[in-house]
């Protein structure tokens, strides 16, 4: 008979990829488009998806704004950030890709259950139904779990080498995987790692492999690299051809690479493109606010908090918080506490996160959690500001 008591010894895996992999390229420029709305019009509606592949790039989506933005901008904006990535290639240039714009004006069925006033209800609705997770674990100080924590860290550092000039044989195109082992259900060593980068076609795999090493070190603690024969850099063999000219990319297939690395639930919604109405992006970004304040408090070692909203409905439809076992403090009287301490109607989280700012791109790349909240009110769900609240719990 199976036991039913949770394994505390095994490895676990999780990847990331880089700002120039063809999903994320996607990510970012939509995310920059919707930057791009918010700091004209703050309440503007972004549902903007991407396509990129050789030398093209493809937008469609809907909008809504008080304040027109040209076309010119639009495509200028976009330009900018598949420049920033660092795309200068043959088979897909910031400057030459065709550019294809099929932004248009938002559903007035959809506008209808969303605006306040407008639909069945008289405060502002949910954009769509659906379930929203958040999640925080104490096994890192950014209390996220180590094996995507580490995956971003690499593919960051490499991505900020490159573009420093540092190491001029990396390309923009990445991804990495680690594996974690973890005993007593804490992480106490990698097993092994997989990094695949695009490079410079002169760059042997070799000299590939060795200008990795470093990076993965930096990033590793102490003690904590793989064996040799664990350690994998472009395992398949040259990696010259990355990027949408190797693949093509769409927005919001990269959604476990954007939360927690398959250690955790996900609802499904992506977040990138989409503007903090809707709660696919702003919901999640409470749940992992909720979470991280309840580990941060002391509350327990981990933490998952289930959020669920119907289309044109304020309220969240449940709260759930699970402990996984690791609280000192009851889960139902979380569930009745945490919304007292946080509006979570969209426009509660809106207004206590502070959403409505052109603050997204810079989340499109190396996971929207574990970041250091910024001084302009970027990553401001990643903030421990409820912690003094929520310790008189326990």
């Amino acid at each position: 008979m199976r036991s039913l008591v949770a394994r505390s010894s095994y490895i676990f895996t999780s990847e990331s990829v880089s700002e120039g992999h063809p999903d994320k390229v996607c990510d970012r420029i939509s995310d920059t488009i919707v930057d791009l709305y918010l700091a004209s019009d703050p309440v503007a509606r972004v549902a903007c998806e991407t396509l990129t592949t050789t030398n093209r790039i493809v937008l469609a989506g809907e909008v809504r704004s008080a304040n027109e933005v040209s076309g010119e901008a639009i495509e200028a904006a976009v330009r900018a950030a598949v420049k920033d990535i660092g795309y200068e290639q043959d088979g897909f240039h910031w400057e030459t890709a065709k550019f294809s714009n099929y932004l248009h004006e938002q559903s007035a069925d959809i506008a209808a259950g969303v605006d306040e006033g407008t639909g069945s209800y008289t405060e502002e609705g949910a954009g769509d139904q659906g379930i929203m997770f958040g999640f925080a674990t104490d096994e890192t100080p950014e209390l996220m779990p180590a094996p995507i924590l580490y995956s971003h860290q690499i593919l960051k550092e490499m991505a900020r080498l490159r573009k420093t000039g540092a190491v001029k044989q990396f390309e923009p195109d990445a991804k990495s995987q680690v594996s974690l082992r973890y005993e007593n259900g804490r992480p106490v060593g990698v097993t092994s790692v997989v990094v695949s980068t695009q490079h410079t076609a002169s760059t042997s795999l070799d000299e590939v492999r060795e200008l990795v090493r470093p990076v993965v070190k930096s990033v590793l603690p102490e003690g904590w690299f793989p064996p040799e024969d664990e350690f994998y850099v472009n395992p398949t063999g040259k990696f010259v051809i990355g990027g949408p000219d190797g693949d093509a990319g769409l927005t919001g297939r990269k959604i476990i690479v954007d939360t927690y690395g398959g250690a955790a639930p996900h609802g499904g919604g992506a977040f990138s493109g989409k503007d903090p109405t809707k709660v696919d992006r702003s919901a999640a970004y409470a749940a992992r606010y909720l979470a991280k304040n309840v580990v941060a408090a002391g509350l327990a070692r981990k933490c998952t908090i289930q959020l669920a909203y119907a289309i044109g409905v304020a309220k969240p439809l449940a709260v759930y918080v699970d402990l996984h076992g690791t609280g000192n403090v009851d889960e139902e009287k979380l569930e009745k506490t945490l919304p007292q301490l946080m509006n979570l109607s969209p426009r509660g989280i809106r207004t206590h996160l502070q959403l409505n700012k052109p603050i997204y791109a810079r989340s499109a790349a190396y996971g929207h959690f574990g970041r250091t909240p910024d001084a302009d009110g970027g990553f401001s769900w990643e903030k421990t500001d409820l912690v003094d609240q929520l310790k008189g719990l326990a």
